[in-house]
């Protein structure tokens, strides 16, 4: 069947009168990005095209909430940003419920994130806020210029709730990478960059990591 033909039949099993019928075929073809390909039959369209045809058949009706299983599995770069800009675009005017492992894409693409194991839910929130309650070691990592490591860790280590402070290996002689791990809630980034201004060291880079969605899920529902 053609991509039209296919969208048509779908509905008339949904039972659409006429008028709504052809109005909202063309409404799907363009939410969906279909409207190219309307004339070709399913079998020869990619798979990235494929899902989205399959989505118009899921809007056909009109729903309130829709359920999407995997909706990017398969997909080259390209088609996976396709794929999650319309479905944010649904997601606009409808609940919108992502069934996937793949957390990245998760977050890439949801506004609450519910972990599941075992039946139950371990885990619900914004991204954010499943790392935070987490409550485990954040990291730091910081490239100066102009300083010293010893220097450098004698002064941090009279910021509270900095567990380890280490140097790494870096491909420039004369810059210092560090990591510095942290245990506290507080947010302690403004004190550490008030001690690098006050020393006069030359700051390339400041970036913080929390822990992965993938790290805390394995953490979560890993058995003892």
């Amino acid at each position: 069947m053609s991509v039209y033909d296919y969208l048509n039949y779908v509905a008339d099993i949904r039972e659409l009168d006429n008028e709504k019928k052809l109005s909202r075929i063309h409404e799907l073809a363009q939410l969906c990005a279909l409207s190219t390909v309307m004339h070709k039959t399913i079998g020869e369209l990619s798979k990235g095209f494929k899902q989205r045809v399959g989505l118009a058949h899921a809007l056909m009706n009109d729903p309130e909430i829709l359920v999407l299983d995997e909706p990017t599995s398969g997909l080259d770069p390209n088609q996976i940003v396709e794929i999650r800009e319309i479905i944010r675009k649904i997601g606009r005017e409808k609940t919108i419920i992502l069934s996937t492992h793949i957390l990245s894409e998760a977050e890439a693409t949801c506004d609450r994130i519910a972990i599941i194991h075992q039946g139950k839910i371990v885990a619900d929130g914004s991204t954010q806020s499943i790392k935070q309650s987490a409550g485990r070691e954040r990291t730091i990592y910081i490239t100066l210029d102009n300083a010293d490591f010893a220097a450098v860790r004698q002064q941090l280590e009279t910021i509270g709730g900095i567990v380890r402070i280490e140097k790494l290996a870096s491909s420039d002689a004369n810059f210092l990478d560090i990591k510095i791990t942290i245990s506290s809630d507080a947010d302690i980034r403004k004190d550490i960059y008030q001690i690098i201004r006050q020393a006069d060291w030359l700051l390339l880079e400041f970036r913080q990591e929390t822990q992965t969605l993938e790290h805390i899920f394995r953490e979560l529902t890993l058995e003892n």
